[in-house]
Formats: C-alpha cells, sequence, structure tokens
C-alpha cells in the first residue's frame, strides 16, 4: 500500500514540476510584452493570477511529495508500515533533495508574485 502512495504522489510531483516548468518557459514572452508596454495592466493582471495558481498547484505537490518523504523516514507503527529508508537510503536522499527544492522553488515563486502585483499597483 505504501508503494502505491509513493508511486502516486511523486508522480503527482514530477508531472507538477513539469507543468510549471513548461508554464514558466511560455509565459516569459507574455512578461516581457508586459514590461514593453506596462500601461496596460490587464495581461499584467492574467500573468498574476496564472502564477498565483502555479505556486498552489507546486505547493500542493511538494506538500504532499513531503508527507510521503517523511512517511518513507518515519514509517507509521499504526499502519504498520515500515521505515523504508533504512533500506533505501540513497533513494531517499536523492527523494528529500527533490523535496526540498521544489519548496525552494515555491518560495521563489512566491517572491516573484508579489514583486509582480507590487509592480501592477505601482501603474
Amino acid at each position: 500500500m505504501l508503494k502505491f502512495f509513493f508511486l502516486f504522489f511523486f508522480r503527482f510531483f514530477v508531472i507538477a514540476m513539469s507543468i510549471s516548468s513548461g508554464y514558466l518557459v511560455l509565459s516569459v514572452p507574455f512578461s516581457v510584452a508586459c514590461v514593453v508596454q506596462p500601461l496596460v495592466p490587464g495581461p499584467r493582471l492574467l500573468l498574476i493570477i496564472c502564477d498565483t495558481f502555479i505556486v498552489t498547484f507546486l505547493t500542493s505537490a511538494a506538500a504532499s511529495s513531503a508527507a510521503i518523504v517523511y512517511l518513507a523516514h518515519n514509517g507509521n507503527s499504526e499502519a504498520n508500515w515500515l521505515p523504508l529508508c533504512q533500506q533505501f537510503g540513497d533513494f531517499c536522499q536523492r527523494i528529500s533533495g527533490a523535496v526540498v527544492a521544489g519548496f525552494v522553488a515555491v518560495a521563489l515563486l512566491l517572491i516573484m508574485v508579489v514583486l509582480s502585483a507590487l509592480g501592477l499597483t505601482k501603474h
């Protein structure tokens, strides 16, 4: 059962990171257009709304993966799940690093959204 949770939530984590990376690559020309014409608030507002959606999407992916990594490190005695990191130490270190990197990405995107919203209010 724990293997199913591992596969499901880590797959969700990878897909969410891929979707957000694709969105960020596609939004670069849109952001450049917003910089060139700063007096038009409509596209900038749409960009902030989409960025906020991506931040919440990444937060949910990173949080669900963090919960599974916690189970992998500590197990759950009530559900009779043993800690898996005793057997697969290298795998757990890599997954933990990926989850930490996911939370760093969430923090950076959150800072970008706040700065973008502040820039929109100044115009």
